[in-house]
């Protein structure tokens, strides 16, 4: 009996990787943070949703309050999530379109961002993609987000040491501590905002 009070209730993230590109370094942190969910961060499961499939938003194809499948399924997972990860590229000082256009199909109503806690995590050049996080706090206000606000992530991903291998998997050490600390400041969140 004493065993089962200690167990922490599993936080579900949905992990979001806004660039599509095959050896993203955005995916590529969401790899890092799925490992150190599983060898440091007990207690919460993070599942990346692809968000590839889903078609230019585009209202003629909701018909009758429903959605295409693939937009459906999509949200579906968004709604069953109890928290959110971003990893937000930074394109033109903002967020990139394939993430925008998630954000946008998943904000159709009912909105199934509202009420969810979440992180960002970018990388890129000398800001790291810090100009994009801004402009998506901004985006998550509308949709009823609720970030949190440290520690920051944000990695110049082509300053020394190496950051990334050929294949976008994260290789530094000190980068997967800084995303270690994201992920158990977002798990504390979620569980302030669920009130456990």
């Amino acid at each position: 009996m004493e065993a089962a009070t200690s167990i922490k209730p599993i936080i579900r993230v949905a992990a979001l990787s806004g660039s599509l590109r095959e050896t993203s370094f955005h995916t590529g942190l969401l790899r890092a943070a799925i490992d150190l969910t599983k060898e440091s961060v007990p207690g919460m499961e993070i599942e990346c949703i692809d968000i590839s499939p889903l078609p230019l938003i585009n209202t003629d194809l909701e018909i009758n309050g429903t959605y295409p499948p693939v937009v459906e399924a999509f949200r579906q997972k968004i709604l069953e999530a109890d928290s959110i990860l971003f990893a937000s590229p930074e394109y033109n000082f903002s967020v990139s379109a394939p993430l925008k256009n998630a954000l946008d199909w998943a904000s159709r109503a009912p909105n199934v961002w509202a009420d969810k806690p979440a992180a960002i995590i970018s990388t890129g050049g000398s800001s790291g993609g810090g100009r994009a996080q801004y402009h998506l706090r901004q985006i998550g206000v509308f949709l009823d987000l609720h970030f949190i606000n440290k520690p920051e992530f944000t990695l110049n991903a082509f300053q020394p040491p190496q950051k990334f291998d050929e294949e976008g998997n994260l290789v530094d050490e000190a980068a997967k501590e800084k995303l270690k600390q994201v992920l158990v400041s977002l798990q504390a969140f979620t569980f302030r905002l669920q009130g456990k």
